[in-house]
């Protein structure tokens, strides 16, 4: 299997998609969140996790090595939404979304074919062995789930997406 071949037309497909979900954003909804249920990102903070957190630095992470500082003691896995960062404007989350996918591709350039294929990948919250190459194509999926989330934080909103806003058409 040519792992190079894969993941980068899956990272291409899934920024772009987001890249132009993030044109139908509102500037003014950046705080809007569901009404129902707890525990919601802002849509703010939705673009903040999709710029930063959902797929460049997990790819570096685990072509590297380098997971960034490490948690605080006793600090839950995840915080809670209200503790999340966000973005100050869509621009910004557009500036944010290009850098992030621009260290993903230059990742699965350094890790090179043959770790993507044998090297095991472990993740810090997952024992599981698979090779390098599934493990980001499982980190792309995380992005795709966000992708999914904002494009249904948009139709809560009333914006008229479809079908093809999903798939990025």
């Amino acid at each position: 299997m040519n792992w190079t071949e894969l993941l980068k037309p899956e990272i291409e497909g899934a920024y772009h998609t987001v890249d132009r979900l993030m044109d139908l954003v509102d500037p003014g909804s950046l705080s809007w969140k569901p009404s129902s249920g707890t525990n919601w990102m802002t849509t703010g903070q939705l673009l903040r996790h999709i710029c930063g957190a959902a797929c460049g630095p997990e790819v570096k992470g685990f072509v590297t090595g380098d997971w960034g500082p490490p948690p605080e003691p006793n600090a839950p896995p995840l915080p809670p939404a209200e503790k999340m960062p966000t973005v100050s404007s869509v621009a910004e989350a557009k500036k944010l979304l290009e850098a992030d996918k621009q260290l993903a591709l230059e990742m699965i350039a350094k890790a090179g074919e043959r770790r993507l294929d044998k090297d095991p990948a472990p993740a810090p919250w997952d024992p599981t062995q698979m090779p390098l190459g599934r493990r980001l194509l499982e980190v792309i999926r995380h992005l795709d789930i966000h992708r999914c989330q904002l494009f249904y934080y948009l139709k809560l909103q009333g914006k008229p997406v479809h079908t093809g806003h999903l798939w990025g058409m």
